[in-house]
């Protein structure tokens, strides 16, 4: 039996012994290669992290300690050793999460893998803890993967060193890198501490004499190590980072080195203050492979083989980011103007491509989307056209910036919104719902939506020749589908897919989702129901020709991945009203709630948004079985029970 397997919570590590330690490294590091291999997920942050987080578990008493992880996704070592290691189903329906889920736990404390907000909740459990008498218990917040590139953390800082008593350690875990090589002054200066002449000089010279001693003489050296660390960080002058913050320094400390880890958290523990521990960490420790890849070091992987690190994923399809990267260079190309902006997302958004090809026209400001947006806004005032690119779910973190900076000064900058919809196996906060519903209040905002590879070629081309304010384009997160042709494309842009002579129902279809339009078309022609399908390309605002043929049909019907309260269907509803026609309007979207990982498919279907449950429903409204009633229908008019069956609704 293992020394893992042995590990049911984090007081099972107080009897082992520095070899043994040593050996659990070990076993969890190819615990997690063989396991997320065959899964995929986070790999090399949680390879980078082994060390740290024993050290943190046999200092610190989980749950009576409250552990804080920034960014979740370094947290896999965690749960390890707080007695989960199935593995087997890592972020797969019902499975294991790929961040701390207070469900699974009680050692888990934030859900959210939203970077940069560690700090501030440290400090509120912190002075909570202070506040309500529990001074035996200690707050610990792990902040790694380029966190500390976020404003939110220095606002934290800031108020944490204005109160000095609490019982609060951070342990930032500096490996150099967010998703690829943290960027900024920051980065530039732990670089340096990293890199520092005088602090290598003085640790190696340390250590080789300490090694003359033989065994005893490392036992020690190991032993006040992190405390030393401490002292010759402030020798070589690395505190100054700190200086002016109030709060203890100690560091930096071999990451990797469970003992001095282990030493600096004492040290910091003892204090009674709070305390920064800065430790030294390679991501992807201990696996070739993630060390050798350039890119982002196996950040996040996909199914791999364990040997060589290769994919076992077939790459052959084309994918929604790859096409828009594709684009956006060949836009670059022809107009000067147009610059890139992301927040730490270089690659995962495909701006890497604009970024080789014109390296002094792209912008990675860290993870502080807020400052983005708002320097997009001074860049679009110098007459540059910015193009933001991030995942959907992370403009939720912009809003007022994309509002008061951005349109309310009528800014033309083109926001690029990867992830969108549901995303699949990072879970609640990172499926990308709430775009649509947030973003379309903004007054003077355009949203497209593109539905195939074409399309987003189209449709971005448009956003950027729009100069007079913010523009949207949204696409899901994987490979694209098959084209989809329009019938006939009206005057104002709206794409039509299908039309049957019988106006009975509208489908106004977002996105990727047109597809989907198309299929319960399908089914309800097999009940006699005639159906238009549209994509609206630019579903905000709502195009004339959408209104128009909503006044000829019997009902409408808006199809869309995001969240249904303020969704798309409900705009469509208030601009008929407005227009004084009566036509019922029904959304199909997502519900307002977390919605939990898994596949794509499998959470579609849980929550009804698939062919089969939408034409049942919408048979039964043509019906009058169901409300909202189509225009002609009411509860005298349904004709017999409707029955859901393998092949579709029937009447």
């Amino acid at each position: 039996m293992s020394l893992l397997e042995k590990i049911r919570g984090p007081r099972d590590l107080d009897a082992l012994s520095p070899r043994q330690v040593d050996q659990l490294a070990r076993e969890i590091r190819a615990f997690l290669i063989e396991n997320v291999a065959r899964t995929g997920g986070h790999l090399g942050p949680n390879l980078g992290v082994v060390e740290l987080t024993l050290a943190i578990h046999r200092v610190f008493r989980s749950p009576q300690d409250a552990v804080v992880f920034d960014t979740g996704h370094q947290s896999y070592v965690h749960k390890l050793l707080t007695g989960r290691q199935d593995f087997s189903t890592l972020r797969q329906t019902d499975g294991l999460a790929g961040y701390p889920q207070r469900s699974e736990s009680e050692h888990d404390i934030v859900e959210s893998s939203h970077a940069s907000s560690s700090l501030s909740w440290a400090d509120g459990i912190s002075k909570a803890f202070e506040m309500t008498g529990q001074n035996d218990r200690y707050v610990v917040a792990v902040v790694g993967d380029g966190a500390l590139t976020g404003g939110m953390t220095w606002e934290a800082l800031n108020n944490i060193s204005d109160d000095n008593t609490r019982k609060l350690i951070i342990v930032v875990n500096d490996n150099g890198r967010s998703y690829a090589p943290t960027i900024g002054g920051m980065a530039r200066f732990l670089n340096s501490v990293r890199t520092k002449q005088s602090y290598r000089h003085l640790h190696m010279s340390s250590s080789r004499a300490f090694d003359k001693l033989g065994r005893p003489g490392r036992a020690f050296y190991r032993g006040v190590r992190g405390g030393l660390h401490g002292f010759l960080a402030r020798f070589t002058g690395n505190e100054s980072l700190y200086s002016n913050l109030d709060i203890k320094y100690v560091g930096p400390v071999d990451g990797h080195d469970e003992q001095a880890v282990e030493a600096a958290l004492k040290q910091a523990k003892h204090y009674g203050a709070p305390v920064i521990v800065h430790a030294i960490t390679e991501k992807g420790r201990g696996y070739a492979p993630a060390r050798q890849d350039a890119a982002d070091q196996f950040h996040a992987v996909g199914q791999i083989d364990p040997e060589t690190g290769e994919s076992l994923e077939e790459s052959g399809a084309q994918s929604w980011t790859g096409v828009f990267a594709e684009s956006l260079v060949d836009l670059a190309e022809r107009d000067p103007r147009l610059v890139g902006i992301t927040a730490a997302m270089l690659r995962p958004t495909g701006l890497h491509r604009m970024g080789e090809r014109f390296p002094d026209r792209v912008f990675d400001v860290g993870i502080a989307e807020q400052h983005g947006v708002t320097a997009a806004a001074g860049l679009a005032y110098g007459g540059l056209h910015p193009v933001v690119a991030m995942y959907a779910t992370f403009v939720n973190r912009a809003f007022d910036q994309v509002l008061m900076d951005v349109a309310l000064h009528k800014a033309g900058v083109t926001f690029v919104l990867d992830r969108a919809g549901v995303t699949g196996p990072d879970g609640p906060s990172h499926h990308g719902v709430w775009d649509l519903a947030i973003l379309q209040v903004v007054p003077g905002i355009r949203i497209a939506a593109p539905r195939d590879a074409t399309r987003i070629v189209e449709e971005l081309a448009e956003a950027v020749a729009v100069d007079d304010g913010p523009t949207v384009l949204r696409f899901p997160k994987g490979a694209v589908g098959q084209e989809i042709e329009a019938v006939r494309r009206t005057d104002d842009g709206v794409d039509v897919l299908r039309e049957a002579p019988e106006k009975d129902v509208l489908l106004v279809t977002v996105g990727p989702m047109a597809a989907t339009g198309l299929a319960v078309a399908e089914l309800l022609a097999a009940q006699g129901i005639g159906a238009t399908v549209v994509d609206p390309r630019w579903v905000v605002p709502v195009a004339r020709s959408v209104i128009e043929l909503s006044r000829e049909h019997r009902l409408v019907v808006s199809i869309e991945d995001g969240v249904r309260v303020g969704g798309i269907g409900t705009r469509i509803r208030q601009d008929l009203r407005a227009a004084d026609i009566d036509t019922a309007v029904t959304e199909m979207g997502l519900p307002d709630q977390f919605l939990p990982h898994g596949s794509r498919g499998d959470i579609l279907e849980r929550v009804g948004l698939t062919p089969r449950q939408i034409a049942h429903d919408v048979t039964a409204m043509v019906l009058g079985a169901k409300l909202p009633y189509a225009r002609g229908a009411s509860a005298d008019s349904a004709a017999v029970p409707i029955v859901a069956r393998a092949d579709g609704p029937v009447a």
